[in-house]
């Protein structure tokens, strides 16, 4: 049925403010178990913004047949569907910790927390096993760490017919706050037919 990925094209951040430190927190579908979800967090410590990049980030480099940020890679599910929530949060520490960060998410979300996995959804990058049904509780749980919330944004993506000619689409959209804008992309490379 092919793989699908995801990756960050370009985020704008819309304050007069222009230092900040963002890492994102991604929560994604299982790829194997329809009542669970995978939480991480990205890159690894965080992203420097100074002034000279007038709080706009590219993760696309110049040139042809680059890639984004890559958040994910998966095999298509078998609906055509892919849940993925992203929280842009900037910290004020100089220094963090992606295994830490986890940790923390494990013993807040308790019962609903299934231990770290890596090797899932095509990154190195460790993820937490959840329920599906502790997601409402990711906010408060992320209201405890000392970050500032930049916001939320929908990467819901229902792979329809205007993938068949395209295989790459860009989307964009303001996180929740209104304090920045993300571009993102969905590409699907369909495995060749045999014969």
């Amino acid at each position: 049925m092919g793989k699908i990925r995801l990756e960050f094209e370009e985020l704008t951040i819309h304050r007069p403010k222009k230092r900040w430190k963002l890492y994102f927190v991604i929560v994604a579908q299982h790829p194997d178990d329809p009542e669970k979800m995978v939480v991480t967090s990205m890159p690894e410590p965080f992203i420097r913004v100074k002034p000279a990049m007038q709080n706009v980030i590219s993760f696309e480099p110049e040139g042809v047949g680059t890639d984004g940020l890559l958040v994910l890679k998966r095999e298509m599910p078998a609906d055509r569907r892919l849940n993925v929530h992203v929280y842009l949060r900037h910290t004020r520490q100089s220094t963090r910790n992606l295994g830490s960060f986890l940790q923390n998410m494990e013993s807040e979300l308790g019962g609903d927390a299934f231990g770290i996995v890596t090797d899932i959804l095509g990154t190195t990058s460790p993820w937490l096993v959840i329920a599906k049904k502790a997601i409402p509780m990711i906010g408060s749980a992320l209201n405890k760490i000392k970050d500032r919330d930049m916001g939320f944004v929908s990467m819901f993506e229902e792979f329809g017919p205007e993938f068949e000619n395209q295989i790459e689409l860009d989307r964009s959209n303001k996180f929740s706050t209104g304090n920045a804008t993300i571009v993102w992309s969905w590409s699907v490379d369909e495995e060749p037919h045999p014969g």
